[in-house]
């Protein structure tokens, strides 16, 4: 196995890659900001690295410093975690050129995967199905550009190819608004990523977001792990999910994964990967894939009882795959919850010192966080603490563990969306399963 790996990353996931790393016998270098020396990973590893000031352009983007403090510790790989340099294919490029293995997929595939354009013709070409569109950037042809919007039937959504998070996105409803819209949405790309490429797609009014777990090794052996529902969004950022999907049937899992699969060969993927799809009226349109281990993979691993961290160092080592698709098996539901150091109504993020921390416990009960009494939670990242997953025998076990799990979470000296959790989990609409991507923010006014 790998010797020792760099942690680039911080917070939960942090702490989740140090634990695989020390069930495994691999020691660990926490490379860290000057706000984050207090951070448990880091008080944890086997030696540490300061990286730079509070702000992340200064440390944890810094991928000359990241790289250094792999060369200074005689490390043999780095782990991107997500979020940061995790889906960046300079920062894999530029460890791969350094004689450090990268734990994620190859930078060349990163690439094709990070520009929604590219990326969507490799996935027809694959076979995986994806929302009808323009199949390509648009062009400077007025024309060319309204016929297109006619044939795919309006309403369309104009999206900027490099863009992410919810960003770069602008619905048209007719002919008269179409080219202003366009202009628009390409000034933003451009502000925004330095990419003003865009393209078209029918927009789905009232789809669901449902995404596939991957894992594909050096050999061409690639597996499916199920699939998960990341509905439950605001502003376009997932609040909460679960596994499996709500009302889909083994045989759209099997049909599904199995193209995921098959794109994962033919694209040269390997590590771990996530395809993302829009779910309306009982079809699957691939909307991205991401090309990194996903903030939700903890359901998958409860409902498969394979630990996705360690897979992927092992997928680094070079190893082989230990298991087929037919050695995976569908066990029970899942559901995460994000607890967040925000306002739960006005979403407000709020810093501060941990008074005191206890988290829940009971059957099937999982939490995932950096948190201790004392830790002062700053203000220069994103503002999630932690995740409470509950596992039980079906979903109506899983509803009643995660709302007990909630009720029983005490975290004093700040304030967290815990509230909103537990007003979700007690929502008929949620209990009965299928909402939409819409449903929390009409629930909520927004």
């Amino acid at each position: 196995m790998l010797k020792k790996i760099v942690i680039a990353n911080r917070g939960e996931i942090a702490l989740r890659i140090q634990r695989a790393c020390r069930e495994l016998g691999i020691k660990t270098v926490a490379v860290h900001s000057t706000a984050d020396s207090n951070q448990k990973h880091v008080l944890l590893a086997d030696e540490t690295v300061c990286i730079g000031p509070p702000a992340s352009t200064d440390s944890y983007l810094n991928m000359p410093a990241i790289i250094s403090a792999a060369e200074v510790t005689d490390a043999g790989a780095i782990h991107p975690g997500y979020g940061f340099l995790s889906e960046n294919a300079d920062f894999a490029e530029r460890v791969r050129n350094s004689g450090f293995i990268f734990i994620g997929p190859p930078p060349e595939v990163i690439r094709i995967m990070g520009n929604k354009v590219e990326a969507i013709r490799a996935m027809k070409n694959a076979g995986v199905p994806c929302v009808p569109g323009s199949d390509g950037p648009l062009g400077e042809d007025i024309e060319e550009n309204l016929r297109l919007a006619r044939d795919i039937g309006y309403p369309i959504i104009i999206k900027a190819a490099a863009g992410g998070g919810g960003r770069g996105m602008r619905v048209v409803n007719n002919d008269a608004s179409l080219t202003s819209s366009i202009s628009l949405t390409r000034s933003e790309a451009n502000a925004a990523f330095g990419n003003d490429t865009v393209y078209m797609e029918k927009f789905l009014a009232n789809p669901r977001h449902i995404e596939f777990q991957i894992l594909a090794d050096h050999f061409g052996n690639c597996v499916h792990l199920f699939e998960r529902d990341c509905s439950m969004q605001r502003r376009h950022q997932k609040v909460l999910e679960e596994a499996p999907a709500p009302g889909i049937t083994p045989e759209q899992r099997q049909n599904i994964g199995r193209r995921c699969a098959q794109a994962c060969k033919e694209i040269g993927y390997h590590n771990a990967g996530t395809f993302e799809f829009l779910y309306q009226d009982d079809e699957f349109y691939f909307i991205e894939m991401n090309t990194r281990l996903q903030v939700e993979h903890p359901v998958t691993e409860l409902i498969t009882g394979i630990d996705l961290v360690k897979e992927q160092l092992r997928i680094a080592d070079g190893q082989t795959l230990r298991f087929k698709q037919d050695d995976i098996t569908l066990r029970g539901h899942a559901i995460e919850c994000r607890i967040n150091a925000e306002d739960p109504k006005t979403f407000m993020p709020s810093p501060g010192r941990i008074e005191l921390w206890h988290p829940p416990g009971g059957p099937g009960i999982r939490v995932d966080s950096h948190l201790y009494s004392g830790y002062m939670v700053p203000p220069y990242y994103d503002s999630m603490i932690g995740k409470v997953i509950a596992y039980g025998d079906d979903r109506k076990s899983a509803i009643a563990r995660i709302s007990i799990a909630l009720s029983e979470m005490v975290i004093d000296g700040i304030t967290t969306n815990i509230p909103l959790h537990q007003e979700i989990c007690q929502h008929a609409a949620f209990k009965e399963g299928g909402t939409n991507i819409h449903y929390l923010e009409e629930r909520l006014g927004l």
